[in-house]
């Protein structure tokens, strides 16, 4: 597990998003998520949909099941989840900048709450199925994530994480030049790789159902992003205000370490499908 020189918490996190939050809506749209090529042809809106609902299929979703998004940022998850596959969602997230934004535009069905995962309040075995799209780098404890999602689903639920993740055995020098940093800019608390979520999954109680490694159909996300902000900085003088006087201004030094990340396999992506004993999971 890599852990950042400066340690970084749930306020930091949440402080994060809700100071960039007009740059994120802006740069990254309403989805704060990689996107998902399958035949590289697709727009930037239908790859990030099409993330959405490959986790939808990896949790075999059923109509007025209940469901958790752990991370929810602005809500559009929920909602497109909601809507084409008809579940109920309670989504969580640490920034109210995003949960003032994801409320404003609900549909039925979900509801959205300011509140860290790692103390959720929900009830034991009360969720159907749960999902985790980039949110569980910035758990501050990654083995209580796990263990809360174990606890909140009931038997035979599953759970679908994507996740950025690090190389299994990154040399020193990606490490400190590039995997290091990404955490400290990013406001990650640490960064495990296949083999520590997998362990800490286990852990939890959990079987590991399916994992694939989807970094080359994701990684063409962070050219987009970075063209989309260097763009907003030369016409936009808000964007411009808060970029340069942010106090997590450093966070944009991240694009150019991630795109060379993912070229050197520095840096991987993963999704895990995941399942609480109960029932045989086809």
């Amino acid at each position: 597990m890599i852990v950042p020189d400066i340690s970084q918490n749930a306020v930091a996190v949440a402080d994060h998003y809700d100071e960039l939050d007009p740059i994120y809506r802006r740069v990254w749209g309403e989805h704060v998520h990689h996107g998902l090529w399958e035949t590289g042809r697709e727009t930037p809106s239908e790859a990030v949909e099409a993330l959405v609902d490959t986790v939808g299929d990896r949790l075999a979703l059923i109509p007025s099941q209940a469901c958790v998004d752990i991370g929810c940022g602005y809500g559009s998850t929920a909602r497109r989840l909601a809507v084409m596959r008809g579940v109920r969602v309670t989504g969580f997230t640490l920034s109210a900048e995003q949960a003032r934004y994801a409320t404003a535009h609900l549909v039925p069905d979900v509801d959205i709450q300011v509140r860290d995962w790692l103390d959720n309040g929900l009830l034991d075995a009360s969720a159907d199925a749960a999902w985790a799209i980039e949110s569980s780098e910035h758990m501050v404890d990654k083995p209580r994530f796990f263990a809360e999602a174990h606890r909140v689903l009931a038997p035979g639920g599953r759970l679908v994480i994507c996740a950025w993740l690090a190389e299994t055995d990154a040399s020193s020098w990606k490490i400190r030049h590039l995997l290091e940093p990404i955490c400290r800019e990013g406001r990650l608390p640490s960064l495990g790789t296949r083999e520590d979520y997998e362990a800490m999954a286990t852990a939890a109680g959990f079987t590991i159902t399916g994992y694939e490694d989807v970094s080359r159909r994701v990684s063409r996300t962070w050219m987009i992003c970075a063209g989309r902000l260097v763009n907003a900085l030369l016409v936009d003088r808000e964007t411009r205000r808060v970029a340069l006087g942010a106090r997590n201004r450093n966070s944009f030094l991240g694009i150019p370490r991630l795109i060379l990340a993912y070229r050197i396999g520095a840096m991987r992506y993963g999704i895990f499908t995941l399942s609480k004993a109960g029932e045989d999971v086809p």
